[in-house]
């Protein structure tokens, strides 16, 4: 898969914003920040500036890298062209979902938590709502999608698994989103479980779309070789 920049650059300049969020807030940062917090939304663990401003934007860059890089040594590699926007779309998206969790965290440092909680699950919501819509255009590959043995050996699986699966994704992601008008941590643990439980039964739905598959093959067989 060719990397254009005029594609990749969207994703840059998410990279690049949080890097530059970083170097501005560096002087004003606290020497204790918060970095993690608990069920209630409220922070249980703090740590420096490195940790509270770096560390977010180097796990968005690492990440970036390497659903960027992987393709190459994919042995589906060849697959990757077929569903290269689909492919964008999500890259972006968790770049940008990783850019709004790190812009709120960087809001509860600064005790202006307002909306704050409510905006944890409904980013996380959105984020599957887009993997979701994305789903039904992959193909198959060793990176994303449901990768299971059953899948990756029978084209059928795959294609009608990833039917199933990219519904379950964006009604459970709708689902965690409208959680917070419960007003209630339970309900998004709740959602969550419901998702849980989703993606196993879509996981199980698999093997028996395989074991009716009279074309199914061993798995990666049916892979073309080229990249």
């Amino acid at each position: 898969m060719k990397l254009d920049w005029r594609t990749e650059l969207p994703c840059w300049l998410v990279l690049a914003a949080m890097f530059a969020i970083a170097m501005a807030g560096w002087s004003q940062s606290p020497g204790r920040v918060p970095v993690h917090w608990g069920l209630d939304f409220q922070p249980d663990r703090y740590g420096g500036r490195f940790e509270g401003l770096l560390v977010l934007p180097l796990v968005a860059l690492f990440a970036y890298l390497a659903i960027t890089l992987f393709p190459r040594i994919d042995p589906a590699r060849s697959h990757y062209p077929s569903f290269a926007g689909a492919y964008l779309i999500v890259r972006f998206a968790v770049l940008a979902f990783l850019l709004a969790m790190y812009v709120l965290m960087l809001r509860a440092g600064r005790s202006e938590t307002v909306g704050g909680p409510a905006f944890v699950p409904v980013l996380t919501g959105l984020l599957l709502m887009v993997v979701g819509a994305a789903m039904r255009k992959l193909r198959p590959n060793w990176l994303m999608g449901f990768r299971t043995p059953w899948t990756l050996s029978s084209p059928r699986s795959w294609e009608r698994t990833h039917q199933v699966g990219s519904v379950v994704f964006m009604a459970c992601g709708a689902l965690i989103a409208l959680s917070p008008l419960a007003g209630s941590v339970w309900a998004m643990l709740a959602a969550l479980g419901v998702f849980m439980l989703s993606t196993l039964a879509v996981t199980i739905y698999s093997y028996f779309l395989w074991r009716d598959d009279p074309d199914k093959t061993p798995p990666g067989r049916h892979f073309p070789a080229g990249g």
